[in-house]
């Protein structure tokens, strides 16, 4: 692993150099569409071996073969000249793009993301390190697979771009627990950097590939929507690592939808999801829901689109913060639905740190299968590590604290953390899921005087900037 690690850092240290980048969302967006040409032309001349009429979506003077692979080819000026005025335009035109889903895929990722860099030396310097890597060497895109998952982890950190990250032992375990079988479609209609479906494909392939037939019915059952450029460029690329030769991944809105045109054809057998929570959709999207069920929060609606998506008998394993186990009204109605049309079984409450450094938005993992109401909610409560305060960038949720859960799971009785709500219950008090545990003492948290001080030193500064922000009101006003 070190080899391909150490490539990666010094494609890192090389871009710092390139005035045009700024920040690491810029840098992984630049490696990102590289990487994803380099991997496309390698599954390329792989795909070329296999079957004498293939013939590449890109032409040859685009193909990395052709401008990139010869250390000592284009750089400078010439390079840079070539990427932005021939490269990029003649890729985001692709005319076969209509017809051919690898030349949309191409199309798709170069209107979306762009070239910064502005030194053409600094490029050719990144791309004979990228060339050090064989991605059809299963050896190197094993090993190139884990690096990936630390590069997307990076972003959690690169400012706004950590809602794309769902943690790996969050979308490791929801992925075990629902149990996806080859021949399902699975599903993620916000499916970030593709992370809930890498671990499809690995249960999938892990518990049930065995043949050559096997993996082409896998290729073709495992669909996403991302809307946003490079997560979506991202996925593509993790998918086509993972052995997805053509990614279903679909660049645009799933909330764009009207909900009644979702017919049995589209349905699934499985959605795992962590739908973009605590921001407000996009102008007139909620327009495609029903009335009753019109609000700008997204996870709500989100909500009600995977309920739709689901075949009956269909499962799903989904993040959702407490905002949405609350609330009157809408909410309160989204809620009656799920649990009437779906036996939503189990909630898992985590602590709020789980998608630190993103959100300290205290979450949960909803598991419900469609076409039978709920008759009781089992809730588990999952605690940090003896001695942890919380979760961080360097002491993340792990797989292994998940053990006491499986082990419950399919023999469940009341403990410390487990307890079960009936269906009465919760519609009496209006549909709410946002349960405490009945078992836990609340706990007495003894702080330090430093902690103390830290906390009013922060509330302070909240207060003093409420205020100077209320004076400037008053004064433009």
């Amino acid at each position: 692993m070190g080899n391909i690690g150490s490539i990666i850092k010094s494609i890192q240290n090389i871009m710092r150099q390139d005035k045009g980048l700024n920040g690491d969302a810029q840098r992984i967006e630049q490696l990102g569409w590289m990487i994803f040409l380099k991997i496309f032309d390698d599954k390329d001349i792989e795909m070329e071996l296999f079957d004498d009429d293939y013939v590449s979506p890109i032409p040859s003077e685009f193909q990395w073969r052709n401008w990139a692979a010869d250390d000592e080819g284009m750089t400078g000026d010439e390079l840079l000249d070539f990427i932005d005025n021939k490269l990029f335009p003649g890729l985001k035109s692709l005319p076969t793009a209509a017809t051919d889903k690898r030349a949309l895929l191409v199309k798709e990722v170069f209107e979306g993301n762009n070239n910064y860099m502005k030194s053409g030396t600094l490029i050719r310097q990144v791309i004979n390190k990228l060339n050090e890597i064989d991605f059809n060497s299963s050896h190197d895109r094993h090993l190139f697979g884990e690096i990936y998952e630390t590069i997307l982890k990076e972003l959690q950190s690169a400012g706004n771009s950590g809602e794309f990250y769902t943690p790996r032992a969050i979308t490791q375990f929801v992925t075990e627990m629902v149990d996806p079988k080859l021949g399902e479609t699975v599903f993620d209609p916000a499916c970030g950097t593709g992370g809930f479906l890498v671990n499809a494909i690995e249960h999938i392939r892990k518990n049930e590939v065995k043949s050559v037939e096997d993996r082409e019915v896998l290729q073709h059952s495992i669909k996403g929507i991302e809307l946003k450029p490079l997560p979506h460029m991202l996925a593509l690329t993790n998918l086509i690592l993972h052995d997805i030769e053509v990614p279903n991944i679909l660049y645009d809105d799933a909330l764009s939808r009207e909900l009644t045109s979702i017919r049995q054809k589209d349905r699934v057998d499985v959605i795992l999801a962590n739908p973009p929570f605590g921001g407000t959709v996009a102008e007139g999207m909620e327009r495609n829901f029903p009335t009753a069920y019109r609000t700008k929060e997204s996870a709500d609606l989100f909500l009600v689109l995977m309920i739709q998506y689901l075949k009956p008998g269909g499962r799903a394993g989904i993040v959702l913060p407490d905002g949405s186990l609350t609330g009157e009204g809408v909410k309160a109605r989204i809620r009656e639905k799920l649990l009437t049309e779906c036996n939503l079984h189990t909630i898992v409450r985590l602590p709020n740190s789980v998608f630190q450094p993103y959100a300290s938005v205290a979450t949960n993992l909803l598991f419900f299968t469609k076409g039978e109401p709920t008759k009781g909610v089992w809730y588990w409560e999952h605690r940090l590590p003896e001695g942890q305060k919380a979760y961080s960038k360097t002491k993340p949720i792990k797989i292994s604290e998940f053990d006491t859960l499986k082990a419950w799971w399919n023999d469940r009785k009341e403990n410390e953390q487990a307890w079960r709500v009936d269906i009465e219950t919760i519609r009496k008090n209006g549909w709410n899921l946002d349960i405490k545990n009945p078992h836990k003492k609340e706990e007495e948290i003894i702080y330090s005087s430093a902690e103390l001080l830290e906390m009013l030193e922060t509330s302070f500064s909240k207060s003093s900037e409420l205020l100077s922000q209320l004076k400037r009101e008053l004064v433009d006003g």
